[in-house]
């Protein structure tokens, strides 16, 4: 089941006296499950491609579709609304509130679903656990690594029963042994929770993971391939 369409979707920014065109044209379906690698030099249109299919920005043209709904259909409280209950982010700076535990970092996307205390809590705690920090729950995110304070933001992207989960340059500010957990854990939930996961990335440990691999120049998909 398709769960995201992007149908000739072009980005063009004008900050300076000649329009810069990050995205041109471009048309991408992405199933259910998936777990998707974008990947392009810096400055083919990964990361615009991502803000776009998680609502963050608006195309210049064409549309992106999720699950059935045009993202184009949506504005202000709705589109929040939207982004809210049906997409995941993860970002390369973790984007945390520091004043929060890692439990309760998990429990605030709950918190403003309007979900009960005690299923934010039970559903926190459960995914605490199924990225492996159950101990840590009640540290803040300076008491954590940053290895672990990704895998708290992985859970945080869960929390809300996303119908997936996008993922900026995850392990951009990881060493090794952590960027490899990242990846055993994500995929594992890909695995085992069916989890829909899209990346923007130049790590080569994120690409060999990912069981398709979109190439974006120059803002022009110029590669698609499945493993």
């Amino acid at each position: 089941m398709t769960v995201i369409k992007a149908v000739g979707l072009s980005k063009e920014y004008h900050e300076s006296e000649v329009p810069v065109k990050a995205l041109n044209g471009v048309d991408l379906d992405i199933d259910a499950g998936e777990f998707t690698a974008i990947v392009g030099p810096s400055g083919s249109g990964k990361s615009t491609l991502l803000n776009l299919i998680g609502g963050l920005d608006s195309p210049t043209s064409g549309k992106v579709i999720i699950d059935g709904t045009s993202l184009d259909t949506l504005s202000g409280s709705k589109l929040i609304e939207f982004r809210l209950y049906n997409i995941g982010f993860v970002f390369q700076a973790y984007n945390l509130v520091p004043v929060l535990t890692a439990l309760e970092n998990i429990e605030f996307i709950m918190l403003l679903q309007k979900k009960d205390k005690v299923e934010r809590r039970r559903r926190a705690m459960e995914l605490l656990s199924a990225v492996g920090l159950a101990e840590r729950a009640n540290h803040r995110p300076v008491q954590l690594s940053g290895g672990e304070q990704q895998r708290v933001a992985v859970a945080r992207a869960l929390a809300s029963r996303p119908k997936f989960v996008l993922a900026d340059e995850p392990t951009a500010n990881l060493d090794s042994h952590s960027a490899e957990n990242l990846l055993d854990m994500m995929a594992e939930l890909n695995r085992k929770m069916g989890t829909t996961f899209v990346f923007s990335t130049h790590d080569e440990r994120v690409i060999r993971r990912a069981r398709r691999v979109v190439t974006l120049r120059d803002g022009m998909i110029t590669g698609d391939e499945k493993k």
